[in-house]
């Protein structure tokens, strides 16, 4: 029987794809999951619209975007299969989210910029650029907190930290900077939302997170009558 975790839990769970199509209420998490991923994309493209300067990996996709002439979506979801790739020698485990991740959120960045308007005057770059930070950072803990695997940059990180035996913090960080220094260098949109979302978005998963964590509930095998007899019954008399 299934029992769940003691109240309060929320706690993340480390599961592999197996466990991910066999964990409780796998649709509810599905729902969880695509609702975290549509707000993550969807904010992502919300700070672009700005002008106020993009997430440091946008930073890099609204670069190669305008350079091929494609959409940043596109160039985001072609960018997460090239950073999977690095998953291999990293030896990293895929699980449903790992791909959602990589599709999806490209989808809502295009739908994202094709939905909103360039804003005029700063007042109104102000309130989208914040709202943008805070809406990523919610939309991250929902995802987060479906359980159903990392996105591909975060497969990276955890995996470079793993085989570097460093914290995850520094590796994050020198990740986000190498990046956003080569999306800089090839003319993406680097600003003071930028520096916002770098600073921001932690705290605001941090507070989220807790709150939309989706606990895994694991099955637990009761003894069986055979167990429980051979358990009482005495020792066999060795004469």
């Amino acid at each position: 029987m299934a029992v769940p975790p003691p109240a309060g839990d929320r706690t993340l769970s480390n599961l592999s794809l197996r466990d991910q199509l066999r964990v409780d209420r796998l649709p509810l998490r599905l729902l969880q999951m695509l609702v975290g991923l549509t707000g993550f994309g969807f904010s992502l493209a919300m700070l672009l619209r700005s002008g106020l300067g993009g997430a440091p990996w946008d930073v890099l996709h609204a670069a190669l975007a305008e350079r091929a002439g494609l959409t940043v979506g596109t160039l985001s979801i072609a960018v997460s299969f090239v950073v999977l790739l690095l998953w291999i020698p990293l030896r990293e485990q895929p699980g449903i989210g790992t791909v959602a991740n990589a599709i999806w959120v490209g989808v809502s960045i295009d739908l994202g910029m094709l939905v909103l308007p360039s804003v005029q005057g700063l007042p109104m770059a102000l309130v989208l650029m914040i709202v943008g930070v805070v809406v990523n950072g919610v939309s991250a803990a929902i995802y987060i907190g479906a359980q159903l695997g990392p996105g591909a940059r975060d497969g990276l990180m955890t995996g470079l930290a793993r085989r570097l035996r460093r914290p995850v913090g520094p590796v994050r960080i020198c990740l986000e900077v190498l990046v956003l220094a080569i999306g800089w260098s090839l003319g993406g949109p680097v600003g003071v939302g930028t520096l916002l979302y770098a600073v921001g978005l932690g705290p605001v998963i941090q507070l989220a997170l807790p709150r939309v964590i989706m606990p895994v509930r694991r099955p637990v095998r009761a003894p069986s009558a055979h167990r429980d007899a051979a358990a009482t019954e005495p020792p066999a008399d060795p004469a």
